[in-house]
């Protein structure tokens, strides 16, 4: 497989923050991070993304670190609008939408780097353009999509709830 120490450090702590997010959206349908799964997942793709930013197998800036630098950003806006806007209804619609579209955009790379190097000696694909990585992204799309809907009629929900509380 060919991964560095930097490469293997990622890859766990990537696979542990992935692992979080799915807790998150079974438990709770969206990323908590009041919860302690929620909060795996905002330090574990902060290290994830960080590290990116030293792996490149095709050598200097690509795609991968521009994913990585907006996650950054998504993940920080979020955790921002948690701390600091907990009484806005509203900020729990963003806080939602940007975690949960951090974790879709960790998937990116993720499918890619996994797909062209598993199995070992017979990867799913050959490179990035191999069809199986465009089919399986725009499943997961979908499900970001249909996700997003669902959060947004749920946040509402909530939000109507602690209205008429």
């Amino acid at each position: 497989m060919g991964l560095s120490s930097l490469g293997i450090f990622h890859t766990i702590i990537g696979v542990g923050a992935i692992i979080a997010a799915l807790v998150d959206f079974i438990k709770y349908g969206k990323i908590n991070l009041n919860k302690l799964s929620g909060k795996i997942y905002f330090y574990g793709t902060m290290i994830t993304s960080l590290t990116s930013l030293g792996i490149s197998k095709h050598g200097g800036f690509n795609p991968g670190h521009a994913f990585s630098i907006f996650i950054i950003f998504l993940i920080l806006g979020a955790y921002f609008l948690n701390a600091k806007r907990k009484n806005s209804v509203r900020a729990r619609y963003f806080e939602n939408f940007w975690l949960s579209f951090s974790f879709f955009l960790s998937l990116v790379p993720t499918v890619n780097e996994t797909f062209t190097r598993i199995p070992v000696h017979h990867p799913l694909a050959k490179n990035i353009t191999d069809p199986i990585i465009g089919r399986t992204l725009l499943f997961l799309l979908l499900l970001f999509v249909i996700g997003s809907v669902y959060q947004f009629f749920r946040q509402r929900l909530i939000n109507r709830s602690e209205i008429l509380e």
